[in-house]
């Protein structure tokens, strides 16, 4: 499904937090969606881009009044694809950036902006998401697969229903047995259901001495990581988005 060439992934303390660069107007290629409320964009790639797999850029729209309104959103693309793809959970209420990019399509114009990120996989270990948090990992685990070193990196996943898993098809053939979901408002028999705990944790985890990945909504994010504190995880081990 996937062709991707390799790539060697530069630990984050190696390159700049920040990579500045001009602004650069990019066309659409295709725009669609893939869940409910998320959208998968394709759009051309500037020459002298450069990220690394679970950094970000910022976007805005080459619109009248929205060319000035910025907004970050993580590669799920590759660095060596000829394309660049955003995954992008929409807030049509909002009446923002997210509700601007629904009325766009094939041809109109997006403004990429800097490129920034913390999070940069480093070893194998345990990813945990919530919602649309789950964006930097993709970018990584499609990295790994490419490799064929996947190994024995989990997801853990944290939805409201299973009709908010993004990419979960695709999520499932890369990890098989270790893409585990949790759905906090809905239950069905193939998922766990309720919020992540320490038990639960416990329950899918043997080894604590890994690398935890983690992103998401920020009382999510801050609930896994007092979790992670009480289980004596070294935070050195902890790979989050810098505040």
């Amino acid at each position: 499904m996937f062709l991707f060439q390799s790539v060697m992934i530069v630990p984050i303390f190696l390159i700049q937090h920040f990579i500045t660069m001009k602004n650069t107007t990019i066309k659409i290629i295709s725009i669609g969606h893939i869940t409910h409320d998320v959208l998968q964009i394709f759009t051309e790639k500037p020459q002298e881009l450069s990220f690394t797999p679970g950094q970000a850029t910022e976007i805005s729209i080459n619109k009248e009044g929205w060319q000035n309104e910025k907004r970050p959103f993580t590669f799920t693309s590759l660095p060596n694809d000829d394309y660049l793809q955003f995954t992008i959970k929409t807030y049509p209420a909002h009446k923002g950036v997210t509700n601007e990019l629904l009325q766009l399509k094939k041809n109109d114009e997006l403004i990429l902006h800097d490129v920034f990120g913390a999070i940069a996989y480093k070893n194998e270990g345990v990813f945990i998401a919530g919602g649309a948090g789950v964006t930097p990992f993709i970018s990584i685990l499609r990295y790994l697969k490419s490799k064929n070193e996947i190994g024995d990196n989990k997801l853990i996943f944290a939805n409201k229903t299973r009709d908010d898993i993004i990419l979960k098809y695709e999520l499932y053939y890369t990890l098989g047995k270790n893409f585990i979901n949790i759905l906090s408002d809905e239950t069905e028999g193939r998922y766990e259901h309720g919020y992540i705990t320490e038990n639960f944790l416990k329950a899918h985890i043997t080894d604590f001495s890994k690398n935890f990945y983690v992103c998401g909504p920020p009382p999510m994010m801050d609930t896994v990581e007092k979790i992670l504190a009480n289980l004596h995880v070294d935070e050195k081990l902890i790979i989050k988005e810098a505040v």
